[in-house]
């Protein structure tokens, strides 16, 4: 049996564990249906809507009922029609923006950990000066000086920003994955570098890839709802960070509107921490000595 049978075999036994102890963990089961379920509404729910999220549909400052769920703003625009357009937008950034933050770091990470010496100096200096820029101050820079702002150029702009770490912890990894005997024995059978990366050293790194896609994910809605709430949001789509700026711009809190700000606080939350407990989740399923008996 070659040595690439043998350790695809290795590979697909630990995928079948890992599934079978993510589904009997709790944090996984929960967190995990918590995203989709929001998810869902977000992709789903605007199909079954019959106003735009900016229309005025209703009485001002209507609190919720039957014929609006979650009432309607002080202009009479219906907070269940932004609420779900807001999720889509959100689910978006941290998608789109969490995608690029991760091809990035993964390419600069695996590239600097496996070549080495000027490559990995050049790259892991590059890395260091991004990692060292104010982030959230960058951000507004950069935003404030867009006239027209969408949920797509917000999402590059964040993803542009949140590659570092894991480009560093992708780099560590690879530093002590280069040298194993089946990454010599792929060397010796003339695999070039991309294919040894792919097929030897990622697979091994593949617990760790997932659940920095899923902090860079939760990042970017975090990173979005931060530049929403500070007004440097889209300027032609409905987020739930601009709901949240919306309703805080005309006085929601002291005017009692509490359908008009908590909804989308509660979603940014309940994705954000649903996340979270799904990495914790993720962390004790892939490490043994953490698993729940």
């Amino acid at each position: 049996m070659s040595a690439d049978l043998v350790l695809q075999t290795e590979i697909v036994g630990k995928r079948n564990e890992h599934l079978y102890f993510a589904l009997r963990n709790r944090k996984v089961v929960i967190g995990s249906s918590i995203v989709l379920a929001l998810l869902l509404l977000g992709v789903v729910g605007p199909f079954f809507l019959s106003s735009t999220p900016n229309e005025y549909v209703g009485p001002k400052s209507a609190a919720p009922s039957g014929d609006y769920w979650f009432g309607t703003t002080y202009f009479g625009q219906d907070v269940f029609a932004q609420f779900v357009h807001g999720l889509r937008s959100s689910y978006l950034v941290g998608a789109l923006g969490g995608a690029i933050a991760f091809v990035i770091g993964l390419s600069v990470g695996f590239t600097a950990g496996y070549r080495g010496g000027l490559v990995d100096e050049f790259l892991n200096m590059i890395t260091n000066v991004v990692l060292v820029l104010p982030a959230l101050a960058v951000l507004i820079v950069i935003s404030s000086y867009l006239e027209v702002r969408g949920v797509v150029s917000q999402a590059v702009i964040i993803g542009l920003f949140s590659w570092p770490w894991v480009a560093k912890a992708v780099r560590s990894q690879t530093f002590t994955l280069r040298n194993r005997d089946y990454v010599d024995l792929a060397r010796l059978t003339g695999k070039r570098a991309p294919q040894i990366i792919v097929r030897e050293v990622m697979p091994n790194m593949a617990s760790y890839l997932l659940m920095a896609i899923i902090l860079l994910f939760g990042g970017a809605i975090l990173f979005a709802a931060m530049l929403d709430f500070i007004g440097l949001g889209p300027t032609n789509a409905v987020s739930l960070g601009t709901m949240m700026q919306q309703s805080m711009a005309w006085s929601a809190l002291h005017l009692g509107l509490w359908w008009w700000f908590v909804p989308p606080g509660l979603a940014i939350t309940a994705i954000v921490g649903s996340l979270y407990i799904t990495n914790v989740g993720l962390d004790e399923v892939f490490n043994p000595k953490l698993r729940e008996m």
